[in-house]
């Protein structure tokens, strides 16, 4: 029986860049019991699963401080998205790396610090240069060595000091460890201002690097900053400020104009514009009046509300998709793992392949100049670094989660962005998915002397007293005050309908089997929805047909799948088979099937779920919670849908549009196409130039060009995703 794995949260302090994240992924996973690490660079986060009973979780932090990092426990407010942002401020840093030396302050890039060094540096390397040619006979010029020098410790003194503290704890192979060999070569073969060219674009190279990782964390910062802050706690009387946290269910808060929500409620008093952009990525403001659900993170643009509170903070929505954003990419895709282990054996392979380069040559081939082949080894160092690849693979899914989040689309983890590129069947629930969900009246068909108004008043009035969603409907259509004492004799007959007198009329509002049932003449309907029969004093009076409308972007949707390469569109509904019938071709649907239980929804997708390629199931309500679960990826509409659906599902709508689901797939597919550029441009162009450099036609400019060049270019590709 395979053991239970558990996963457990970390906060890592000082860890800033790609490079940590591989080393601290890399050494864990080595570690016996850790199923699989991941660190998500932006939030300096890092989610381990671990088998308990081969490895503890004080060994696994043990681990950890051994490569220099600082740990702490991931607290309840930070899972809830509170106080993250600052977490890295109580944090101790160390220098691994230029990153770390850039980025104390979370990710904020200072030109103004960053640049002076850089020009320092570039003004030297020219003196270094021009005055080479005059000092030619003296190769080992004290004047040249003078200048050098200190470019060389100025722009590389980061690096050295981290692959010396490195190899002292047995960790080599890293971009330190190659960018020293590989400057200290050149420098003891007197390729001088190689060796400061090295370090120089290495240096620039990080500086991007860093930059692109900065704004995708502010990127992700800007969303924490819809966190509200503080609520307007109305008790005894008074209007207290308080933290959200602090306030229980069924109190009451005052959300001012311009506030943002702080926590999910409905609405008992006032009516408002609100800007839900931060939860759906929607511009348009939604107008909202007494009665109405309002949830965390919308912000309040016009009238004053009095909310009583529904959900508490950690459970409300905008703690949910905080969360969610935050902690996305704990989940690895297979083409992350893949470069993981790829960079793994490949830096060492090159490393040996340079030494091999350096070594081999001078004594098998007769003449052979050691300076030229320990050159050429060099450069197989500098083109070495899998940078590019390590950086922007990551950073390409991160940004993937991050452009779906703002448009309202909630990704959990880079692994169902893959699984989404390879989706060909999408499974649609009806009732709340595909449509919307309430039921509304859409035709009065009245008789003899009665107008349609008339025909409504009457049953609206008949309907008093019912809780039944189609008496809810007729009220509301009619949507005037209902004089109670006028209703009497209220009658409920199970199955069939009610009996009552309103005024001096006795009505009968329900099915044709009602009708029947008191031997009355009518028209028989066939139409798509709910029909109302009415009947005066024993006559038949018409009907009213009450539907439950389509959402105005389901048709879009599903022409959108087929754009997508969705080659089957399928809907599973419990409704009866002429509505689903109706619906199913309104939206040009492959396939329905009706009258399902919840059982007979999973039955359906285990059939489809061997048909070849991915399957998406599309939910909302608690009773889809097990389908969503059981296909390749389930999403759940997030602004209604049910939080046992929202929890199951891997992909959570905030807009409830079905229109969504294709900009989900879009998306997937724009990041795996970035993603793969970035492999191929990276993994061709230093092919190339190991080539190049093994066979003496490339020299260390162009190497450290080449492997600057490669990072910079995927970097700038991977940051296209987030718009």
């Amino acid at each position: 029986m395979t053991p239970a794995l558990k996963t457990q949260q970390i906060q890592i302090g000082g860890m800033d860049c790609t490079s940590c994240k591989l080393k601290i992924e890399g050494s864990l996973e080595r570690l016996k019991g850790v199923a699989e690490a991941s660190v998500t660079v932006a939030t300096g986060r890092l989610f381990v699963s671990y088998d308990p009973t081969l490895v503890s979780a004080a060994a696994i932090q043990d681990r950890i401080k051994s490569l220099g990092y600082s740990t702490s426990a991931v607290t309840a407010s930070q899972i809830a998205g509170q106080s993250h942002a600052h977490s890295h401020a109580s944090e101790d840093h160390h220098d691994d790396g230029y990153s770390h030396a850039h980025n104390h302050s979370a990710g904020e890039f200072d030109l103004s610090r960053e640049l002076p060094p850089v020009l320092i540096t570039i003004a030297l390397l020219a003196a270094a240069i021009i005055c080479k040619e005059p000092l030619h006979h003296t190769p080992y010029s004290i004047a040249e060595y003078a200048v050098i020098i200190p470019a060389y410790l100025l722009s590389g003194w980061t690096v050295l000091k981290t692959a010396g503290r490195n190899m002292l704890r047995g960790q080599l192979f890293d971009e330190n460890f190659l960018m020293t060999i590989a400057t200290l070569g050149a420098l003891a073969i007197h390729q001088l201002p190689e060796a400061v060219a090295v370090m120089l674009f290495f240096r620039i190279g990080e500086l991007f690097q860093e930059y692109s990782v900065g704004r995708s964390r502010r990127s992700i910062q800007a969303l924490l900053e819809v966190r509200p802050d503080t609520a307007n706690l109305k008790r005894n009387g008074s209007i207290q400020q308080v933290s959200p946290e602090t306030v229980n269910l069924g109190e009451q808060i005052l959300v001012k104009p311009g506030e943002k929500v702080p926590l999910d409620g409905e609405i008992l008093e006032g009516n408002s514009h609100v800007d839900t952009s931060a939860l759906t990525g929607e511009s348009v403001p939604r107008i909202v009046k007494v009665g109405d659900p309002i949830l965390a993170g919308m912000i309040n643009q016009s009238g004053a509300l009095t909310v009583r509170v529904t959900q508490l903070y950690g459970e409300s929505s905008i703690a949910k998709v905080l969360d969610l954003v935050e902690n996305a990419t704990s989940k690895k895709a297979a083409t992350e793992k893949f470069i993981t282990q790829f960079a793994r054996y490949y830096t060492p392979t090159v490393v040996l392949l340079s030494l091999a380069v350096a070594v081999l040559p001078p004594w098998l081939i007769a003449g052979a100049d050691r300076a030229d082949w320990i050159y050429r080894a060099l450069i197989l160092l500098v083109i070495s670094c899998p940078c590019g690849l390590v950086i922007s693979i990551p950073l390409g899914y991160f940004g993937g989660i991050g452009g779906a989040a703002k448009r309202g689309i909630l990704i959990k983890g880079s692994t169902f962005l893959d699984t989404l590129t390879d989706v060909k069947t999408v499974v649609f629930d009806k009732t709340g998915t595909l449509t919307e969900g309430t039921f509304k009246v859409t035709q009065i068909v009245a008789q003899r002397e009665f107008s349609e108004l008339d025909l409504l008043a009457l049953a609206a009035k008949a309907e008093a007293n019912s809780n039944h969603p189609v008496a809810q409907s007729i009220r509301a259509a009619y949507a005037q005050p209902i004089d109670q004492p006028e209703v009497s004799d209220y009658e409920e007959i199970a199955g069939h309908g009610i009996r009552a007198r309103v005024g001096s009329n006795v009505i009968l509002a329900g099915n044709d089997r009602l009708l029947n049932r008191e031997n009355i003449k009518y028209e028989t309907c066939e139409l798509v929805g709910t029909v109302v029969y009415m009947a005066v004093n024993g006559q038949y009076a018409g009907y009213i047909l009450i539907t439950d409308a389509i959402k105005s972007d389901a048709a879009e949707a599903i022409r959108d799948l087929k754009k997508a390469g969705v080659t089957r569109t399928v809907m599973l509904t419990g409704d009866n088979e002429r509505v689903a019938k109706a619906v199913a071709e309104q939206l040009g649907l492959e396939s329905y099937r009706a009258e399902l239980l919840p059982e007979d929804k999973v039955a359906a997708i285990e059939q489809l779920l061997g048909s070849g390629g991915k399957v998406v199931f599309v939910g909302d309500g608690i009773n889809d919670a097990p389908v969503i679960a059981r296909a390749d990826v389930g999403m759940a509409m997030g602004g209604l849908g049910s939080d046992a659906a929202i929890e199951t599902a891997d992909v959570v709508l905030m807009t409830d549009a079905p229109s969504k689901v294709a900009e989900a797939i879009q998306v997937a597919q724009k990041t795996r196409q970035i993603v793969v550029q970035n492999m191929l441009l990276a993994m061709a162009i230093k092919g190339i130039f190991i080539a190049l450099g093994a066979v003496g036609l490339a020299t260390l400019w162009e190497a450290v060009f080449a492997d600057v060049g490669v990072a910079l270019l995927a970097i700038l590709n991977a940051g296209r995703v987030l718009r």
